[in-house]
This record gives structure tokens, sequence and C-alpha cells, in this order.
């Protein structure tokens, strides 16, 4: 696939939805809010996804952050942002652009540094594709899938779709 395709897919074009337009719209207290038989609250997810892409651009700067023991690790130790932290919810959504633009610049890189290896940190990493590109393309695919759990949990607390529009059908 070509870099404007990664690009446009990192910010929610085509098929994907746009990860900042999924959260910018609601509420710290509807970002808490856990639908019942689900696991996280669509703050919990953006707590997650802003961990794992923290994680690769460190990886990609070359240094060696410590990979978690268990998936948990990755999602707040409480469910968060709590209805009276708006100020905590307020930073995972900033976060969560800075981290998508960071990741979108390095999309537009030249050829060769697409294709660098990046150094391996956990055993797990050495059964993929270990190119900067193919990091990219990871994190397409994970923030594509929470997204789809963030739209799924809005849609369940009456809350799609955003304001700056999403599929309703």
């Amino acid at each position: 696939m070509s870099q404007r395709a990664l690009t446009e897919l990192l910010r929610g074009k085509g098929a994907h939805a746009d990860p900042i337009a999924c959260v910018e719209d609601i509420s710290a207290e509807v970002a808490a809010r856990q639908v019942p038989g689900f696991p996280h609250s669509v703050g919990q997810l953006v707590f997650h996804m802003n961990y794992w892409m923290d994680y690769e651009l460190r990886r990609i700067r070359g240094q060696r952050p410590a990979y978690p023991e268990h998936s948990s690790e990755s999602f707040p130790p409480a469910p968060a942002p709590s209805p009276v932290d708006a100020q905590e919810w307020d930073r995972l959504r900033a976060q969560l652009v800075t981290l998508l633009a960071e990741f979108a610049a390095l999309a537009k890189s030249p050829r060769a540094e697409l294709d660098r290896q990046i150094e391996t940190v956990h055993e797990g990493d050495k059964k993929i594709a270990g190119t900067l590109e193919a990091v990219l393309w990871q994190m397409v695919t994970h923030n594509s899938y929470h997204l789809g759990q963030i739209a799924t949990v809005r849609r369940a607390l009456g809350a799609w779709p955003p304001r700056g529009g999403g599929d309703t059908w």
C-alpha cells in the first residue's frame, strides 16, 4: 500500500473512523461510563491506544521501553478518566492528537527510512515484520480495532455518531 493510504488510515479516511472525531465531542462522564458486559470505557480505550503508540514511538527512536508483563498494564489501573476528572480526559485526548500527528509524520518518511529495521524489545516483536513501515501498519490496525470498540461503546451509550461524523448504518 502507498504512504498516502497509510497516512489517511491513521487519520480515519476511507473505511476507518477518524480517531480524533470519535473522542473529541464526548464528556469525561461519558468517556468513563462502561457498558455492561464490556470490560473497558472509552477513556480506558484511549489510554490503551496512547500507551501503545507511545511505546512504539520510543522503540522507533531507538529507546528500549519495558514491555508490560500483562496486557492489563497497558490500561489504567482503575476506571479512568473518572466523571469528575475532566482534566485527565482532556489530557488523554490531547495526547491522542499529538501521537497520531507523530505517526502521520513518520508515514511520510523516505522509503529508506520506512525500510529501517526497528530493534525488538520483546520476544513477540520477533514474530512480526520489524521495519518502521511495519510498525506503522501495526499501529493502524491496532487503532482501528480499538476505534471500532469505541464506536460500539458510544453507540451502546446513545452517544453515536460523533459531531465530526460517523457511519450510522
